[in-house]
């Protein structure tokens, strides 16, 4: 444990900071599930969160990377609270967390309330070779909230982050 207990400014840059266990290259903050990290009525710290789904199975491995920040903060009596309401959208994602699973060839959703385009035959470029040539190859990827395309002009098959 941390000899010095940080102030809520410095607890929250750390909690930012959190890999999401699925996606490490995106910290929980870009994927738009820390939702605050503020004092309560009884001096604790609270971080807030929202789940990316409903029963995610990440959810136990999210909180305990954040309680260990807590605690390595000096704020072993920290609570971490989970809302469901809103419910999480990707239009929580930043530009930077986009940026970044652009980078790691998945690629991110557009605008969730937004009507879906009228493609034929196009859908959504690869990262690696840039074709709108691409077409579904699964409606589940390595998690829930990915799906599997593959490219027909370079054959590679990729994960899209759905829009939700």
């Amino acid at each position: 444990m941390s000899a010095v207990r940080l102030d809520a400014d410095a607890v929250r840059e750390r909690v930012n900071t959190v890999p999401d266990p699925e996606l490490p290259m995106i910290s929980l903050a870009d994927l738009g599930v820390i939702r605050a990290v503020q004092p309560t009525d009884d001096g604790a710290l609270e971080v807030v969160i929202t789940p990316t789904y409903l029963g995610c199975p990440a959810m136990p491995a999210i909180e305990a990377g954040i309680r260990a920040v807590l605690s390595e903060s000096g704020h072993p009596d920290a609570r971490v609270r989970q809302v469901l309401a809103p419910a999480w959208t990707t239009d929580w994602i930043t530009d930077e967390g986009r940026r970044k699973l652009s980078e790691h060839g998945i690629v991110p959703p557009g605008p969730a309330g937004a009507p879906l385009p009228v493609r034929i035959g196009l859908g959504a470029p690869c990262p690696h070779c840039g074709s709108v040539a691409t077409r579904p190859q699964s409606h589940f990827g390595a998690t829930r909230c990915q799906a599997v395309l593959v490219c027909t002009s370079c054959q590679e098959t990729f994960a899209h982050l759905k829009a939700m």
